[in-house]
Parts: structure tokens; C-alpha cells; sequence
């Protein structure tokens, strides 16, 4: 069974508004559409929600220009992009702009349902350490005003079971593929998921190179142009190198081989 979670559909053709409700209804989400840029910001100061899919290209109200209000307004609020392949120069300027992934059109149905599960679990994981945060901070607060009462403190960590179908390991960083999360040592790291998919990538080749085209065609399932694919790959390079390398201006995880590609180093 899925999250639950209200997703606003934005999208000025009807029948693929209609098509992208009927799959996320289904799979256990509560669905809400617009047709314009107006309407969904109308909707989205009115509403609560907890996703929005947008395409790129609508008439009136541009979606880069819909996805500025929105990340200014609510900054937390993800937002992911439907874009076909000549868009894509747009698509990489929308990341900059606050976007948290983007799908190419066509859009398949288990994808889509990849995707928004993915990223309202990363969603859940940061309501919960608010909460969390919240709680620890009352705690204290109670704490010190009870004096002579011995503290303690229960740690039960369930064990991890060690399925290699699961875990992927490489030095300290380790994926698991299941919930797709990364832990570096006793770090969580969060990632958008195209971002993951990349990571993913690297660390399977690693420590050998993998080269910009072989990377789009293994994280994204499509073949891109050579020049196309380098700027991609480079954009989500970037996304992952300021999660996981201490300093990004002297990376020690993700190598660039000039001219041909990326590879993964681990100790």
C-alpha cells in the first residue's frame, strides 16, 4: 500500500491530466488537477499539498515561471517536471530554479508511481525528524526541572539483514536499494531520485570510468547526444557531490576524467 499524499497534476492537455490522475488514484493517492498555471496557484493557496507534476511547456503562464512562485511561497513543497527530450535544456534550468527531478514524456505508468513514492517517503523521512527534533527539545525542557531522577536512555537498532540484492557497499557509502537511501559511515544523505539513479550508476562501474552517455541511457533508460548527455550527467554530478563529498571543490568520491567521463572512488 502506498503513502497517502495529495498530488496536484498541472498540465493543459486533458486527456494526459486524466490519464496521470487515473494511475496515482490507483495507486492510493488522493488526486487533484489544473489546467493552467493561474488555476493551480489559485489551488495551491487554497490547498494543502504534498507533490506537484508540472509540464514545462503551457500556454499562458509559463511552467519555469509557475515553479519560481511556487518554490518562493513554498520552498519545501517538491515539484517534478514533465518535459519531452528537446526540452531538456529547460528541464536542467528548472533543477536550478528549485525543481526536485523531471520525467520525460511519454510517461510511463510505473515510473510515475516509482517516482512519487520515492519522493513523498523522502517527504515522511523529513516530517519525522522534525518531529523528532520537537520531542527531543521538550524532552530537555522537562528534564530540567527534575533533579535526583536517574536518566535512561534505550537503543534498539534492528538488525540489517545482509542481502546483497539489496545493499549495495563501496568504502563507508552504501545504497540501499530497496528504500533508496545512502549512508555514509553513521550519515543518512538524501537524494532526489534521478539523482540516486545516477549515484547508482557509478558506484556499480566503480572504480572504473563510466562515460557520459552510458550514464543517461543506465540512470534515465533513454540515448542521449553526446554533448547533451555530458551536460546532464553534469548537472546531477553536481546534485550528488554537494550530498556526499566534505568539500566539493576538492571531491574525493566522484572524479571527473576529463573528456570522457566520471568514476567512483572508494577507500
Amino acid at each position: 500500500m502506498s503513502q497517502p499524499g495529495h498530488i496536484l497534476i498541472i498540465d493543459d492537455e486533458a486527456a494526459l491530466r486524466q490519464t496521470l490522475a487515473r494511475i496515482l488514484q490507483r495507486a492510493g493517492y488522493e488526486v487533484t488537477t489544473a489546467e493552467s498555471g493561474e488555476m493551480a496557484l489559485s489551488l495551491l493557496s487554497n490547498a494543502s499539498f504534498d507533490l506537484v507534476y508540472m509540464d514545462l511547456r503551457m500556454p499562458g503562464m509559463a511552467g519555469l515561471e509557475v515553479l519560481k512562485i511556487i518554490h518562493a511561497s513554498q520552498p519545501n513543497l517538491p515539484v517534478v517536471l514533465f518535459t519531452a527530450q528537446p526540452d531538456l535544456h529547460s528541464a536542467l534550468e528548472a533543477l536550478r530554479l528549485g525543481a526536485t527531478d523531471y520525467l520525460l514524456k511519454p510517461l510511463q505508468p510505473q515510473v510515475l508511481i516509482e517516482r512519487t513514492r520515492g519522493i513523498l517517503s523522502l517527504q515522511e523521512i523529513e516530517r519525522h525528524k522534525r518531529e523528532i527534533q520537537s520531542h527531543i527539545l521538550a524532552l530537555q525542557a522537562e528534564l530540567k526541572n527534575l533533579e535526583g531522577e536517574e536518566k535512561s536512555q534505550t537503543a534498539a537498532t534492528a538488525p540489517v539483514p545482509n542481502v546483497s540484492e539489496r545493499f549495495l557497499s563501496r568504502g563507508n557509502l552504501t545504497l540501499d536499494l530497496h528504500i533508496r537511501r545512502i549512508t555514509i559511515g553513521e550519515r543518512i544523505v538524501s537524494l532526489p531520485p534521478t539523482a540516486f539513479d545516477y549515484l547508482l550508476v557509478l558506484v556499480r562501474h566503480a572504480p572504473n570510468v563510466v562515460d557520459y552517455q552510458t550514464m543517461v541511457t543506465e540512470a534515465q533508460g533513454y540515448k542521449a547526444e553526446a554533448r547533451e548527455a555530458q551536460e546532464l550527467v553534469k548537472w546531477h554530478v553536481h546534485h550528488i557531490r554537494q550530498a556526499i563529498e566534505p568539500d566539493t571543490q576538492n571531491p574525493t568520491y566522484i572524479i571527473n576524467v576529463r573528456g570522457s567521463g566520471y568514476r567512483f572512488v572508494f577507500d
